[in-house]
């Protein structure tokens, strides 16, 4: 079964991109094509990277990156939920990714964006060459979500059918790249 990342990129207090985050680890769920590992940023607790030596060493120093790196060592793929911050990533995930190198490589990775009236693309936009250099390939279909935190309520993040439909295609997206990739990595 394909091993799925999904990390949830932001550590604001009052985050919306937990609930959308549990909605997509619960669509993947469903999929029933992926052991899913659900990253919570925040509960990880990354400090700002301190490693000594450059990660494509992985002379890692430190237990947190050591922990860091067999975790995503083991997926297969990713799903970034992440925010748009001033046109730019969110600082949390973007500190994830640097941590690590060759963990990434030869993996596909897709999206779930939120914000303001660009949907968090620009977030997004700003990820892509991380993530090409690190040899990651980027699944076609993405969700968007324009003011997102509209759409939860109660703590509950409630997709429309056009999110939904896009998700699914995603995560199948995902499992192929998932699949064709291994022998490559």
């Amino acid at each position: 079964m394909t091993r799925l990342m999904i990390i949830v990129g932001s550590v604001r207090p009052g985050r919306v991109g937990l609930p959308i985050a549990e909605w997509v680890r619960d669509q993947a769920i469903e999929h029933g094509g992926f052991d899913v590992d659900f990253v919570d940023l925040l509960e990880l607790g990354l400090p700002f990277m301190d490693e000594p030596n450059h990660p494509r060493l992985r002379q890692y120093t430190k237990p947190h990156t050591i922990a860091w790196s067999e975790r995503v060592d083991a997926a297969d793929a990713f799903l970034f939920v992440t925010p748009e911050y001033n046109y730019s990533s969110s600082p949390a995930l973007k500190n994830a990714i640097d941590f690590l190198n060759q963990e990434w490589w030869r993996k596909p990775v897709g999206f779930v964006s939120y914000g303001g009236v660009s949907s968090g693309t620009r977030g997004v936009v700003a990820l892509l060459p991380v993530l090409a250099s690190l040899g990651m390939i980027r699944v076609g279909a993405n969700v968007e979500l324009t003011f997102g935190g509209k759409q939860v309520v109660d703590g509950v993040f409630i997709a429309q059918e056009k999110e939904s439909a896009i998700i699914r295609k995603e995560l199948d997206e995902l499992q192929a790249l998932a699949e064709g990739l291994a022998p490559l990595r």
